[in-house]
This record gives C-alpha cells, structure tokens and sequence, in this order.
C-alpha cells in the first residue's frame, strides 16, 4: 500500500504542472472531451506499465537521447501551433470555441498518440520506474501512477472544456505553441 500511496502522490505532483496535462488541455480545445480522455488514459495505461514493467531498463537509457526525442517532438509540435495559430489573424464570432468535428476513434486515437509520445523519458515515468525498483512492486506502483496521471488528465479536460468556449482558437494554439517551444529548450538544455 506505501508503494501505491507514494507513485501515486509522487507522479500527481509532478504531472500538475508538466506538459502532458498542458498538451491533453490542447488536445479538449481542439477535440470532444470524452474521446480525449479516452485516449490519454489508454495512453498513461500503456506508459504506466512499460514504466512500471522496465523500470530499471527505462532509467539506463542515455539522458541525450531521450532529451533528443523530446526535443524533436516538441519542437515540431510548437512549429505546427505556431504555425496554426498565426496562419489567420482573428477567429470570427461563430470560430471561437469551435472544435474539429472528427469521428471519436479519430480524436482518442491523436490524444492516445500525442501522449503516448509525450510521456517518453518524462519525469513521471522516470519516477514510476524509480519507485518500481525502490518497492519492487510494479503492479502497485503502476496503478498509483496511472490513477495519478487519469486524476490530472482530468483535470486538464475539465479546464479545456471551459477554455474552449470562451477564448479564440488562434490564441489557444498561440500560447500552447509558445509552451511548447519553452518545453522543447528545456529538454534541448538537458542535452548538454
């Protein structure tokens, strides 16, 4: 139980402010929540257990390479932001808070992917992985993390869902880019 308690309490407080719950707030502003928190909880499931399963193996790889990778992804998703929301300076009455209309396996399977992604060589699953080699206990040490990371997940769709209403799209994909780009200097910066 101690094992649960501590990934749980570990990886909720490093994720409140990390950038997969920045990104699954992008991913409810752009998408239906529901589809959204389908796919960043299959995704957080999938990471928990590779974190949980490897964890030992996980804290071997070199910090360059996963700084690397994540680097890339985020530059390039900061590029396609920025790129999105300056290709047309205002957002019409009728464009704000408008959403893609995709089907649901489309939505859940980007915000499954984007995260996924994300969540490689993050500092939650770095810590899953430490707390597994520390209890040796991966099932528990793997539910608390997922539980944490759903519990955040659903507080970024919450938060998403009211911003999506009520501020222009341009300047949703405007600021997430700029976050993005912050977070991919920030992995560049861990490459040295």
């Amino acid at each position: 139980m101690l094992a649960f308690i501590t990934a749980f309490a570990v990886v909720f407080l490093v994720e409140l402010p990390d950038k997969t719950m920045v990104a699954t707030l992008v991913l409810t502003t752009r998408y239906r929540a529901w589809p959204v928190f389908t796919g960043v909880v299959a995704a957080f499931a999938a990471q928990s257990v590779i974190a949980a399963a490897f964890g030992s193996v996980i804290t071997l790889l070199p910090d360059r390479v996963v700084a690397i990778v994540v680097a890339l992804l985020f530059g390039i998703g900061a590029f396609l932001l920025l790129k999105e929301g300056f290709s047309k300076e205002e957002d019409t009455d009728a464009e704000v808070g408008e959403r893609a209309v995709v089907p649901f396996w489309r939505a859940a399977l980007t915000s499954f992917g984007v995260l996924f992604a994300a969540e490689w060589g993050d500092a939650s699953q770095l810590a899953t992985a430490g707390i597994t080699a520390r209890y040796g206990t991966p099932i528990a040490v793997g539910l608390g993390a997922w539980l944490a990371l759903v519990a955040v997940a659903g507080i970024a769709v919450l938060v998403g869902r009211k911003l999506a209403g009520r501020l222009p799209t341009h300047w949703i994909q405007r600021v997430a880019g700029v976050v993005f780009a912050v977070f991919a200097v920030v992995a560049v910066t861990r490459i040295f």
